[in-house]
Formats: C-alpha cells, structure tokens, sequence
C-alpha cells in the first residue's frame, strides 16, 4: 500500500500548513493500527467485521479517511474475529478521527520535556503522535485492557516507536505523575476525575471530555489542588471510560416500561420531539440537571419517538408526527420530559445555553464546577 502519499493527505487535511502536529499525523502509518475493524450494517443492525489484507482497497480509505475507526464491539476484538462475522453490542474502542486527535493535543499545549500521559490508548494513535513530537521518553499511554496496549505497543515499535505503556483501570490507579493528561474517554466527574487530578503535577494542564456530555474541559492544576480552566468552544464524544471488560448493561427492563406503559402523567410535549443523544449542548445540559439520563430516539416515516429514562425509575415517551407537539407520558419519581423542555425553552429564549465557554473549576475530590454570567452547575455532586 502506498500509504505516504494517503498519510500526507490526511495530515493537510486536518492540520494547519505550520502545525507541528503536520509531521506526526503525515509520518504514521494509521493503517498498521486498524488491520481489521467493526463496520456498522445498517439493514441488519449488527457489526460486521472487515479485513484489510482482504480488501486493500477499503483498508486504505478506511484508515486514511477522517473518521472513526471501530476495533472493539462489547468484548470483542477486531483482530480476534473472522471477517464476515457479526456482532452485537456497544463499540468499545476505536481508533479516533485524526482531527479529533490533533485537536485534543492542542489543547494540551504539549511541549518538549513535558511528561505526556494518553488516557485511553485505543488504537494507539495519539501515543503515536505525541511520540513522534516529543519523543518515547516523555510519553505514556494507558488502557483498562492489556490487549489494547499490547498490539499498540507492538504496533508503534514496528514504527520505531516506544512510549510506554500500561494496562490499568485509570477509575481507581494511574501510575506516575505527569505535566501533561490528555484524555480519548470520556471521564466521570467525581471519583473518575479525582484519580486523574491526584496524576497530575502541579502546573499541569488536563485535557478531558466529561462523561455524558459533549463538553471538552481543559484546566491547569493549582497548588490548591484544584483544576481552574473552562470548557471550550467546541464539543466532542468519546465512548465512556471503562473498569471492565465491557460496559454495564443498560437499563434495558427500564426502556421497555419507557416504550409501553401509560405513565403516571400525560400531556401534550411544547416543542417538536427531538434527539437528544445528537443535539450535543442540550444532552450536556441535561446531564448537569438530571445526571444519569439515558435517552433512546427512533423514527418511522413521519413518526418520531423520544425515551427518557433514568435509574432512579423516571421515564418519559414522547411520540410526535414531524414537527408537531408530541403526545408525552412521564412515570416515575421525576419528569424527564419537564427537565428537557426547560433546557429548550431557555435555548429558545437566549438563542444560546451557557456551557461552551464556561468557567469550569475542579475540586481535589473530582466535582466539576461550572458558571458564566449569572449561570452555574456542577457534575459529580455524591
């Protein structure tokens, strides 16, 4: 595969012509770190397993393209499985868009000398990056699971490439003290970032996404302890991070009394139904009013369909004909629907929510705290 001049491509594309992320991204071979990934089929509504060596073709433009590239579905490994095959489930590690990448790196202000952790190896590709740039010595890379960090590791030496690695659950250890963290998970607020923040030296800058949000935060740490940044302009998701070998099962019993009980309340919805899992600012502030909602949308025709749900047993069914206010029924101890069209009708009057650009102010115990203007919130309150 003539995979320089594809690399090259890439590299102008998501990089400015004086980057110093240009050379990294046009040096690295993305193709060695996704010999096989998970598509989606969407007749089937399963994963199919793609082989590069088989199809050179569709491996080159995979792994030179600007996207996301799945390597894991729930337990199971693209290089475990046999092309063709399906699979069910959640996808649990990815190689991350390379614009992504090359944006969360900026973001860390890495700089020659600093001790650089990558939280979330994945595929390898931005320990891979960051090595290039700043050289083996000053790079780590961590992951919950050791086959990750293993074909990284072996992957990125064939490259010339050693940074070290570790196989961890950074929810409850992360070896080492840095300058520099960069997250490709998404971290939770609370526990998951008081781990993270005890890793980082003071002066160090943090480089995360928050769990159940879009929201990118960036922070320097303080002798306090603390983390002071804000949360910048841009979103991006990142899949949760994990203790385990999968994700926890989802509320599934609950999505199905979500989908056909009548409900405690019924009404008619003030605004048109809509999806929340891809209306980026309205999901973020919606995990910071009600943290812990899981939402499901379909459509048919014309016929859109919302589920709200949450642990504690609140549910809500929102069912709308394109954009006409939609029949709503709410059960449980809160009403999910109340909370989403309060955060709509504010969005509706200042033509704006306040989250991107954001003060943001993390405490040694994890809890992130937010304000602009006459607006605050906090994520990971016990």
């Amino acid at each position: 595969m003539d995979w320089t001049r594809r690399a090259a491509q890439l590299a102008d594309s998501v990089t400015d012509p004086d980057s110093r992320w240009l050379a990294p991204v046009a040096h690295t071979p993305r193709h060695e770190l996704v010999p096989r990934w998970w598509e989606y089929d969407d007749r089937a509504e399963l994963w199919v397993l793609r082989d590069g060596a088989s199809d050179p073709e569709a491996w080159a433009r995979v792994a030179y393209s600007d996207t996301s590239v799945v390597t894991r579905v729930g337990a199971r490994h693209a290089d475990h499985g046999t092309p063709g095959e399906y699979a069910d489930g959640m996808a649990t590690s990815s190689s991350t868009l390379p614009s992504l990448v090359v944006r969360m790196l900026r973001h860390g202000r890495l700089g020659p000398g600093l001790a650089t952790l990558d939280l979330g190896t994945g595929a390898g590709g931005l320990a891979a990056y960051a090595a290039r740039r700043l050289g083996d010595q000053h790079v780590t890379s961590i992951d919950v699971d050791p086959y990750l960090t293993e074909a990284a590791s072996e992957r990125l030496a064939r490259m010339g490439l050693r940074p070290t690695f570790h196989a961890v659950d950074a929810t409850a250890e992360i070896p080492g003290h840095y300058d520099r963290i960069v997250c490709t998970v998404a971290i939770r607020p609370g526990t998951g970032l008081r781990t993270v923040l005890g890793a980082l030296h003071e002066g160090g800058r943090l480089v995360t996404t928050l769990a159940g949000t879009s929201l990118i935060l960036t922070g320097w740490k303080h002798k306090t302890g603390e983390l002071v940044g804000c949360i910048e302009r841009g979103g991006a998701e990142f899949m949760l991070t994990r203790s385990g070998h999968d994700y926890p099962p989802a509320l599934s019993e609950l999505f199905a009394v979500a989908s056909d009980e009548a409900g405690d309340e019924t009404g008619t919805g003030r605004y048109p139904v809509m999806d929340v899992a891809n209306a980026w600012e309205v999901r973020s502030m919606l995990e910071i009013t009600t943290p812990g909602v899981q939402s499901r949308y379909s459509t048919h025709d014309r016929r859109r369909t919302l589920l709200l749900i949450h642990a504690d047993g609140s549910w809500a069914r929102a069912i709308g004909e394109w954009t006409d206010p939609p029949t709503v029924h709410q059960g449980g101890p809160r009403r999910l629907w109340d909370a989403l069209e309060r955060i709509r009708g504010r969005l509706n009057m200042e033509g704006a929510l306040p989250l991107y650009g954001a003060h943001a102010r993390v405490t040694p115990d994890g809890v992130v705290h937010l304000s602009r203007g006459q607006w605050s919130g906090s994520l990971g309150e016990e």
